[in-house]
């Protein structure tokens, strides 16, 4: 048992990196930032070059992407987060596109490398474990294959359970920083986030399992939800959002079939108060991503209704949820694992949810895709589409049954010119469908 550990300091311990390694960061507020620093320490002091650096989304600086370590560092993530989008649109970082699910078989396969994993951990505990807080998702994965294993030990990252609880002895060395973790802030919805939550609460059904992201739809969403009963979570991500609603007693996982009881997810981003209710809490298990976001497994829930956001959607029903064209945005994350698991499911649902124009007031719903945007969600996939306007089932429709569809939630001052292109794309006929 491992209760008494010896420290290092954070410019000792890089010093197990070599040129050529892997590295993997543990995700969103773990990043362990101090490691981080040093690292770059040793950049700019000309003692690295080419080594490689995996994540999902973090928060914070990544400054290990800028243009003046080229040659240092070579950036791939899992996810393009907002502060790496920049230099990945730029070609001075790169992204891996790949399934959330599978962003840890990446690592256990061997087809990616893990020379070193840098982590960062809750004190080690009566027994000799360490958790890793709001960071399972490829971290676990990243520890188990790592050569070297690198962990700041924080008090401030809570001791969650599930697969979070690690023993500390397979960890190398340590080094301690009480930083508090970086907290993710959420402003109130607005009026068209709003109408979209209100449309999206009125497809969830009692004793439904949730998955949705974070940001202002998915709170939205939750925020209509508190006359709703014996829901459940099972979800890559939560945030604030289900706070109330687990207070309330909504949120109780009765209905559940599998972690019955359990809010199950893989990571976190929240404020302090998130952080502080999964610490020492038996009703959040965090979980490796290869489980929560396994769709065999997510569809092993009853009425799983799997809540996804896009950038852009065509007449169709083809989702681009990680590009702005050819530039990369976000990532496929686990839109597809949750659409496909939550379709599996008895009584489940899968929605994309989206304003109907951008900020500018120019259309969402598109004839077609702009050029070089991503598919993540194909025509095949999606089935509940919801706009501010309403929402539609385009699961079984025809093509030109689901654009009829797809225009009906479309903005008012689109409808026309949208309704002018699908009659363009189908013929004269288009006009005699629904």
């Amino acid at each position: 048992m491992q209760t008494n550990i010896k420290f290092i300091s954070a410019d000792e311990a890089v010093k197990y990196v070599k040129s050529g390694d892997h590295i993997h960061f543990s995700s969103v507020a773990s990043a362990p930032k101090v490691l981080i620093d040093a690292l770059c320490r040793r950049g700019d002091a000309g003692e690295l070059k080419n080594v490689f650096i995996h994540h999902l989304h973090t928060e914070g600086d990544a400054p290990y992407t800028e243009a003046r370590y080229e040659g240092v560092f070579f950036h791939q993530a899992f996810f393009v987060g907002g502060n790496v989008r920049k230099n990945v649109q730029a070609g001075y970082a790169d992204y891996i596109p790949i399934f959330l699910s599978e962003t840890q078989k990446l690592y256990r396969s061997g087809a990616l490398p893990c020379d070193v994993a840098m982590i960062q951990v809750s004190p080690v505990d009566k027994h000799g474990y360490v958790s890793l807080g709001t960071s399972v998702d490829a971290t676990l994965a990243g520890i188990e294959c790592a050569k070297v294993v690198i962990a700041v030990v924080n008090k401030h990252v809570p001791r969650a359970f599930g697969d979070a609880l690690i023993p500390a002895s397979k960890i190398d060395y340590f080094v301690e920083d009480n930083t508090p973790l970086m907290p993710a802030h959420f402003g109130q919805p607005n009026e068209i986030e709003t109408a979209i939550g209100i449309n999206c609460a009125n497809l969830i059904e009692d004793g439904a399992t949730l998955q949705m992201g974070i940001g202002a739809i998915p709170n939205a969403v939750l925020a209509q939800l508190g006359n709703h009963k014996n829901l459940g979570i099972h979800t890559e991500m939560f945030a604030d959002g289900v706070l109330p609603l687990v207070e309330k007693g909504v949120i109780n996982g009765a209905n559940k079939k599998l972690d019955k009881g359990k809010m199950v997810s893989t990571f976190l981003m929240g404020s302090q108060t998130c952080y502080d209710f999964i610490d020492d809490n038996p009703m959040v298990a965090m979980m490796d991503v290869g489980y929560t976001n396994d769709p065999y497994i997510i569809a092993q829930n009853p009425k799983v209704t799997a809540i996804n956001s896009a950038l852009q959607v065509d007449l169709t029903g083809q989702v681009c949820a990680d590009s702005l064209g050819t530039k990369f945005y976000s990532g496929v994350g686990g839109q597809i694992d949750f659409t496909y698991g939550a379709s599996l499911s008895e009584g489940g649902k899968a929605i994309i949810a989206m304003p109907s124009v951008t900020n500018k007031g120019v259309s969402k719903i598109a004839p077609v895709l702009t050029e070089g945007a991503g598919v993540v969600t194909t025509r095949n996939h999606i089935h509940w589409f919801v706009t501010e306007y309403g929402a539609v089932d385009l699961y079984g429709k025809s093509l030109q049954e689901r654009a009829k569809l797809i225009i009906s939630v479309a903005h008012p001052d689109h409808r026309e010119a949208l309704d002018r292109a699908a009659f363009e794309r189908f013929g004269p006929h288009f006009h005699f469908i629904g």
